[in-house]
């Protein structure tokens, strides 16, 4: 299939509109508005008085409340985004139950168990869940949540009740619309669905760990939000007779599978379209036996809301072999470009790439170039001859690496470095795995989990900047050749991505390990780049040297931006090198300038953050609320559940 030509706009923005946000005091998305800005314009949490922020409540999941859980049943973080409306605030739990919270006591009002549990540990990443959608019409307010076992829920938001008028009594099994008989204990649904008008449009997880070709395939679906009864199916994977069938080859697209949203999805109501983050495949790192483009994995999709029609797409990666899906939602953000208003999408990437792309046509605001890229050397393989390259803006984050990217903080490290640097292939971005015994494993860098994952970007209305957190830790992989008797596959991961240590425990490579890079969209320039994290400047092999904020690897840094601040989520981290290592520094939601990037100081958390932190205002007062603890490495006395900060009233 030839690639279609994409040309840059003619001239530069020069001015920025503002975003549309939601209601200024409450929270009603997991991006706060449909676009997923993540921005709120309130100000009472500033720059001269966060320090006084201080947790005014708790609520602890109702997961614990289950009697009789099986010990085979555990619960993973919990991951939940809240969302707020008029007072309440509502939550999933990691087993998958539906919560109302009192948004500014903490106090329970509903539980609903749909005990989706019962069904069994989900596909890939176990027992967690990424939070509700809410749908409103009239006098008419229901929580929307995809349910471990496969269902979509409808539940009254005032009593937690299933609707009796949605589905089969509040509920309706997804998995028959799929149109492909499927092993269903491989697919499962962990994020909020998205609501355009009313349609309710979900995505869905597929175990990515591959053992066999054919795997169930992650179209999306979409329900009337009234009766449950299905409105469209979007194949994520053409199917006969449909545009793009030429870019599976030998018919692959009859049996292929995951190419699935398993993140969130944007929405512009006014447009009436749905942007669709696509993800990698099966499997995700060989393709042999579905050789070409593979139209839409790894892609981004718009499609119309009420329909399923494609309007436009942009493939961001051919024939993908990184399991470099798509987990940021994109941001639907409104710019002035020469005088003129403009509807705009962009998208964050694993690879550290942002795609911006007119919102209505799918033009890129700026060229898009396609560049050679490594050949694949695995029997069978063939990767594409190119990938797309976005002109602007530069990457934001260490794509590949060379031996000018290794640690230097002294003469001694440096050589440490190069020499663990000999027994791996140093490769640029795109490069391919290899075979175990048949040459050096390939580092990859930005590894498989970003570059950006699903906690994503936030946007500035105000100023036109898009936040980006991101890190780029090295991973090595190779490919070996599998038990034929438990997978048809030629080559599957010989293990999985391994963490590349560099010298004495310290990072292969020059810092900053994690970072917060602010993008003007109106030109699309890097305005500040800030490390994010202490990092191992306390290291006894670096200490003396008395080096700044080095960053530290957070794969869910997650963003919020305000009238007066950027809040960034940060995981406790070790700044010693001690072994075993010992967090010296909490978990915190680290505060930044978001003029200049300047970190400002942290707010402690009282466990590990999850998920995005949410900002809302009642009684004339504006909180803070995120998403705490859980997990198979959270301490004892972990509780994993919601917690909520203000200002101290007695200060």
């Amino acid at each position: 299939m030839a690639r279609t030509l994409l040309l840059s706009c003619c001239a530069a923005p020069l001015l920025i509109a503002a975003v549309a946000t939601a209601a200024d005091t409450d929270w009603p998305s997991f991006g706060n508005d449909a676009g997923n800005s993540k921005y709120s314009p309130l100000a009472q949490i500033d720059a001269d008085n966060f320090h006084r922020v201080r947790v005014v409540w708790t609520w602890e999941s109702v997961d614990r409340q289950i009697p009789n859980l099986p010990d085979s049943i555990r619960p993973r973080s919990f991951k939940a985004i809240p969302v707020v409306i008029d007072g309440r605030m509502y939550v999933s739990t990691a087993l998958g139950q539906v919560a109302a919270i009192d948004a500014a006591s903490g106090k329970p009002l509903w539980s609903y168990d749909p005990q989706s549990w019962e069904a069994g540990r989900p596909a890939n990443m176990g027992f967690h869940h990424r939070g509700v959608a809410i749908w409103r019409k009239g006098k008419k307010q229901r929580v929307m949540m995809a349910t471990h076992d496969r269902r979509l829920l409808s539940l009254d938001a005032t009593t937690g009740r299933p609707d009796p008028a949605f589905g089969n009594r509040g509920a309706l099994a997804m998995t028959k619309d799929l149109g492909r008989k499927v092993l269903e204990s491989r697919t499962t649904h962990s994020s909020p669905p998205a609501i355009c008008r009313d349609t309710v449009i979900v995505g869905s997880i597929v175990a990515d760990i591959a053992t066999h070709q054919e795997a169930p395939p992650g179209f999306v679906r979409a329900y009337d939000a009234e009766s449950g009864a299905l409105a469209w199916v979007f194949h994520t994977i053409p199917q006969q007779g449909e545009e793009g069938t030429e870019t599976w080859e030998n018919e692959s697209w009859r049996y292929s599978g995951n190419t699935n949203v398993w993140s969130m999805i944007t929405v512009d109501e006014e447009l009436g379209l749905a942007y669709l983050p696509i993800g990698t495949p099966t499997s995700d790192l060989y393709g042999g036996h579905r050789l070409g483009d593979n139209l839409y994995a790894e892609s981004l999709v718009a499609v119309d809301c009420e329909t399923g029609e494609k309007r436009w797409h942009f493939q961001i990666v051919h024939h993908g072999l990184w399991d470099y899906d798509l987990p940021p939602p994109p941001n639907r953000i409104d710019l002035m470009v020469d005088g003129k208003l403009r509807k705009v999408v962009a998208q964050a990437s694993k690879q550290a790439f942002l795609f911006v792309f007119d919102a209505v046509t799918g033009e890129p605001l700026w060229q898009i170039e396609e560049r050679p890229v490594p050949p694949s050397q695995v029997p069978g393989e063939r990767a594409s001859p190119t990938q797309p390259f976005p002109t602007r803006p530069a990457a934001y984050d260490r794509q590949g690496i060379t031996v000018d990217d290794l640690t230097d903080f002294t003469p001694e490290l440096r050589e440490e470095a190069l020499e663990i640097a000999k027994a791996y292939e140093l490769a640029p971005l795109y490069t391919p795995p290899r075979v175990t015994g048949e040459g050096k494993p390939v580092i990859q860098q930005p590894g498989p989990g970003g570059g950006t994952n699903w906690t994503g970007t936030a946007v500035d209305p105000e100023s036109g900047m898009i936040y980006v957190p991101s890190y780029a830790t090295p991973r090595s992989v190779s490919l070996t050749a599998p038990d034929p008797n438990r997978s048809d596959l030629r080559y599957v991961p010989d293990g999985w991505y391994e963490h590349v240590e560099g010298p004495r425990g310290l990072p292969l490579v020059k810092p900053p390990y994690g970072r917060v890079t602010a993008i003007d969209l109106a030109t699309g320039e890097h305005a500040w780049v800030a490390a994010h994290g202490e990092g191992p400047r306390n290291h006894p092999a670096i200490k003396h040297l008395g080096l700044d904020r080095l960053g530290f690897p957070n794969r869910f840094a997650a963003p919020l931006v305000t009238r007066t601040l950027l809040f960034v989520t940060h995981h406790a981290e070790d700044t010693t090198g001690a072994d075993p290592p010992t967090a010296d520094r909490l978990a915190e939601i680290s505060v930044y300038d978001k003029k200049t990037g300047a970190y400002l100081g942290g707010i402690e958390l009282p466990d590990t953050p999850n998920s995005n932190l949410i900002t809302y205002e009642l009684g004339g007062r504006q909180y803070l609320a995120i998403s705490v603890g859980g997990g198979r490495e959270a301490a004892e006395d972990s509780i994993p559940g919601v917690v909520a900060f203000a200002l101290d009233s007695s200060s």
